[in-house]
Order: structure tokens, then sequence, then C-alpha cells
């Protein structure tokens, strides 16, 4: 049992999760197929990398996007619909299978976890009502397993062309041409040399229009300008599958959605909880035959919220059948569609992207949006490396870590970062002034965390978990067998990973009776708060003594967390030779992973050999995200 003290709504919150029913192994539907009426084709037209402002008839005004433009004035045009996590292979598994990646252990990037064989893809539903399932071909669905075992056809070829004659499809096709790396250099020129992009861009850098939350630099333009074609060339791609479906004479038998799988690729878009990392383009076209499984007319738009763990189940409702109870999503679609609840919102998270930890959750009603950092010792940006191979973000980079910047533009690159951030979507749609220090958004503030929390404790949120101490937990097994044999001490540990970082009188006492648990995940959220303290706070002989103690835990996850607080005491030596030691000892990936970001974040790199750096690169068994940090250190010497 956890000791320290819980916030004060926990009683009520905890009492109001173990009266919910869960049953995850619940499954009623009537998976025989129903010919009574003829079933809609389903087309899925989906794009990489493009949030919803960058087109047309999202409101852009320098979009040159007219086949989308034209979709959407036919379409259900959505203007709140999310992507719950802002990196492709996270968003997936929540799309695949209509739960939460936080509550199946995928929210790690590319981590390749087990899940509960509960949770089924949803075309396990609709291949078994004799639908052909198609995917062309992007699978990266984030869990274990053979991704293109649950299609029919799942390749660069894979086309509903290829049913059997009657039988109805689903079919996929996933646009990569908008993906950030079309905004690299070697990209652009592949690009342009094939005629995908024009070699001269259409707008001129100097007059296109630039998000304020943004510095102005020509890098940025620049990248804004070839982005628009990047986008130019995805709408024909689009219209060429449009006219595809119209010859072969299904236009009136399909309903087409076309959607992008999250934000980005230009700064502060792709991974990030803001707006211009989530909220998509959704526009979906229902023929005039199965109007009846719409509450909304095409050509029109509605304001309702929806994200990607609605997919699933809008999928099952429009072939016709009820969605299992195991999935968290609703229907707003189909012959069990529901209406949105008195108090909508959705739910978004993000935890390690590529090589970079930084777990953050947050919560939008539509007029509001909410961001917790849960990790605020780190800085906001980057949150992977990947992306400062395009100009724009390198060049944001230099400029904001060498005071070219104001205030407003670099904060994302500082330490610490906010803990919460409160943004007035109607009045500040770029997300750029925090209100969680107003006293006019107090109540505001206290009523979105509050909110949270109980949305973590009833996702049975996994993210309190270190990635690093899933193994001793359940080793090769679904993270859900740990967090739904003991809800109530994931409560308990959900509700101490927001009162570590509360501005209290008890916070001291709460961080010493953390890191004392006798429970490894309970020590390593207490280490995590000491991170935020001060060098006089940590050097407090019951701070200081129970981190001493720390370096000797049973975990390295918190022998590292350990290490660095001690570094921020300003016993540099100490924690040099606690994370020398950590180097040269066996540890899983993501413990290793968290090694190496910690000794590069207190440029700490000099207490790692050349012989540990061939070691990796030499290991073809090595983690590939090691092997880039490998690759970063030794590039780096060379060019001393």
């Amino acid at each position: 049992m956890i000791t320290i003290r819980l916030f004060p709504i926990f009683v009520c919150l905890l009492v109001q999760l173990l009266l919910m029913p869960v049953n995850l192994n619940a499954n009623d539907l009537d998976v025989s197929p129903t010919p009574t009426r003829k079933r809609p084709n389903i087309l899925w037209i989906t794009s990489e990398d493009n949030s919803a402002f960058w087109l047309g008839c999202y409101g852009n005004p320098d979009a040159q996007t007219p086949r989308l433009d034209a979709l959407a004035n036919s379409s259900i045009q959505f203007t709140r619909a999310y992507a719950n996590a802002p990196v492709c292979a996270v968003a997936r598994s929540t799309l695949l299978t209509g739960v939460y990646a936080v509550t199946q252990g995928t929210q790690h990037m590319r981590s390749r976890y087990a899940i509960d064989e509960s949770f089924q893809p949803y075309v396990n539903y609709l291949r078994e009502q004799g639908y052909y399932c198609t995917n062309n071909s992007k699978t990266d669905f984030n869990i274990r397993g053979d991704d293109r075992a649950i299609w029919d056809e799942c390749s660069g070829q894979a086309h509903y062309r290829n049913r059997p004659q009657e039988s109805p499809f689903f079919a996929i096709f996933n646009l990569t041409v908008s993906h950030e790396s079309s905004l690299f250099p070697q990209t652009v020129k592949r690009n342009r040399a094939q005629s995908v992009i024009p070699k001269q861009t259409r707008l001129n850098p100097l007059q296109l229009s630039l998000p304020p939350y943004l510095p102005d630099l020509p890098e940025i333009r620049n990248d804004f300008a070839i982005y628009h074609d990047v986008l130019s060339a995805l709408d024909k791609r689009v219209g060429e599958l449009l006219d595809e479906l119209e010859s072969a004479g299904l236009a009136d038998d399909t309903i087409v959605f076309y959607f992008a799988d999250h934000g980005g690729p230009t700064p502060r878009g792709k991974r990030y909880l803001e707006d211009t990392g989530t909220r998509i383009p959704l526009l979906v076209r229902v023929p005039r035959k199965f109007q009846e499984l719409s509450d909304v007319q095409n050509a029109a738009s509605t304001d309702e919220l929806v994200s990607f763990v609605d997919f699933a189940p809008t999928l099952i409702s429009i072939v016709g059948l009820e969605p299992p109870q195991y999935m968290q999503g609703r229907a707003f679609l189909g012959t069990h569609r529901k209406p949105p609840p008195n108090d909508p919102f959705v739910f978004l998270y993000a935890d390690r992207f590529d090589e970079l930890v930084g777990m953050r959750r947050g919560l939008t009603d539509g007029r509001y949006k909410y961001i917790r950092q849960f990790a605020p010792h780190l800085t906001g940006a980057p949150y992977s490396y990947y992306p400062l191979s395009m100009p724009g973000w390198s060049a944001w980079q230099l400029a904001a870590t060498t005071g070219k910047l104001d205030e407003t533009k670099t904060w994302q690159w500082q330490t610490p970062q906010p803990v919460e951030a409160l943004f007035d979507l109607k009045n500040d749609p770029w997300e750029i002034n925090n209100l969680a220090m107003s006293p006019q958004h107090l109540a505001t503030v206290e009523t979105m965390r509050q909110r949270l929390m109980s949305t973590m404790i009833a996702a049975n949120d996994s993210g309190v978990i270190a990635e690093g101490l899933f193994e001793n937990l359940v080793g090769d097994r679904p993270i859900t067998e740990w967090t739904l044999q003991n809800k109530r001490e994931l409560a308990e540990l959900i509700s101490t990973a927001f009162a570590v970082h509360t501005q209290s009188a008890e916070r001291m006492n709460i961080l010493v009776a953390a890191i004392h648990s006798d429970r490894a995940v309970v020590r390593y959220w207490g280490l995590v708060g000491s991170l935020m303290l001060n060098a006089g706070e940590l050097r407090m002989p019951a701070i200081s003594d129970a981190l001493t103690q720390s370096l000797e835990d049973s975990e390295s996850t918190n022998r590292i967390l350990a290490a660095r607080a001690i570094f921020n005491q300003g016993a540099a030596d100490i924690a040099r030779t606690a994370l020398a030691r950590e180097l040269e000892s066996e540890h899983n990936a993501p413990s290793t992973q968290l090694l190496l970001n910690t000794i590069t974040d207190l440029e700490l790199e000099d207490i790692v050999s050349n012989t540990w750096i061939e070691r990796v690169l030499a290991d073809p068994s090595a983690d590939e995200y090691h092997k880039r940090m490998a690759t970063r250190w030794k590039a780096k010497r060379h060019t001393k």
C-alpha cells in the first residue's frame, strides 16, 4: 500500500472506478453475415503528418488543395477531429483496436509489446462479416505480431478490385507523400527531380502565412512553402483515388473517409499535444442510399468531438454490428451510432517518441485544452532527433539556444517546462497564451486537472509505469496483466504522479515517502519529482539520504534518476561515477535509453568510451535507438 497522502478527491474517484463495469473479455457480437440489406463499401484514404490547418477547406489561405476542398463540399466535414496520439505508430494502435494506446501499453514509439488478446483489430469483425479488407500498405501498428496477417491483402499492390465478386470491401490507401521526411533536403531534391513537386515553390516564402507561435526564420518560411507544394501533390493523389472509384462505378456504393494520421511536420506539429499536432482533417462522404447511417447530411460541417478511439467502433457500427464492450470510443456513424455525451472531451497522450522520453497527457472539450507535463525537468523540444533533419526545425533550435529569439519563441527549448498548461481554443487557437496561472481560470484548471486524473484512472493508463519497469512487472506478457489485477494500486500510482509536482507544503514529505516506498513503480515517481527541486532542497538530509540510498535501487531506471538528481544537487563526481557504472551494466532497452538520454542531457558524453560506442555499432542485435545515439556520439567526436 502506498503511504503518501493522496489528493482529496482520490477516494471519490477510486469509488467511481471500482464501481465501473470492466469486462475485457466481453464479446457478445453476432458475427454472422447480415445480407438483409446491401452493405456499403468503405474506402479509407489516409495521409501522413498534416494537421487540419494545412488544407484550404479548413481555412488555410495559402493552400492549393482543390480535390480535397471539393470532397469537403460533398462530405461531412468534422471540424473537431483528433488523433489521440501525435505520432504514427502509437496513433495507429488506437485506430486498430478502438482502445487507447495507454490502456494497451502501446504508447511508446515502436515498442511492439504484446497486448491483451481481447483487444481484437476491427479488421477481424469486418472480415467475419464478409468484407474483403485491403491495406495499401502502411502497417506500423506498434503491437507485437504480424501486422500483415490480419488483412486479405497488405502490400503496395493491395486493392479492392481483387475482391471476390459481390463481396463488400474495406480498403485503406495510406499516402506517404506528405510525411515529415518530405521536408528533408534529400527528399525535396528527389521529389523535384521526379516532378512530384515543382522545382520552384508555388508560393513566395516571404509572402505566405506563418502561425504566430513560430519564429519568423527563412528556413521555416521555405519549409512551409515546400510543404504546400507537397500537399498539392497529396491532393492530386486523393483525386486519382476518387476518380478510380467513380470509374469503377462504385462511388454510390462506398462510404469514403479522408483523414490524416496526426499533425505535423513543421515545428510544434507532430509529437505535440497542441492542435497543430493532434487536430486532424476528417471528411466522410456517405452515399445517399446509406444516408440513414449518419445524423449529419453531406455538404455540412459538424463540431462534434471525435477521435481515433472512435473509429473502430464506428466501422463496426457501419457494417451493422454493435461494437464490443472493451472498445473505449463511441460509434459516430452506423446502425449503432451514439450521440456525444453531455460533457464530451478528447483524451490525448504522448510518451517516448523514438529516443526521447517525455510523458504528457491532455484533454480538450473543444473550448479549452489542458496539457500536463509529467516530466517537466525535460525540455519541450525536440521530442525526437529525427525532425532536426528539416532545415526549419534545426534553424529554430539554433536560434532558440543561442539567444537570438525572445522568450515567447524559446520556452519550449528550456527547462523546466510548465507542469500545467491551459489554452482557450476559441480566443487563442494557436495555443500561445498559457492560462494555467491566471486567477480567472483557476476553477477551469482545477476541473480539467481532476478530470484528467479520473480519465487516466478509468483508462488504466499504463504510462505511469516507467517503460523500463514493464519487464520486471510482467516479463514478456501484456502490461494489462498488471494494470487490471492491480487497479487500486494503479489508481494510487496515478494520483502519486500528480502529487509529486504539487506546490503544497507537504511536497517534500510526499517525495520522501515515495522514494522510500517498497514498490519500484512508486519510487520512480518520487525520484521524478525530486528532479524539480533546487540544489538546496536536494541537499536537505531527508532528500539527500533518500537519493544516496536510491543509487542502490533494485531497478536501473530508478538508479539512473537518482544519479541525475544527485548531479542537480551539485555532487557531479558522484553522479558521473554512478552513471559510468550503469553504462557498463546490463539493462533492458528502455532503461539503457534513459541512461543515454541522461548522459546527453547532463553533457557527460566523455564518460562514454570509444569501446562502448564501437561495441554497440558492431552488435547486430543492438537496439535501433541505441545505435543512433552511438552514431551521433561517434560523429561528434570525429568533428572535434
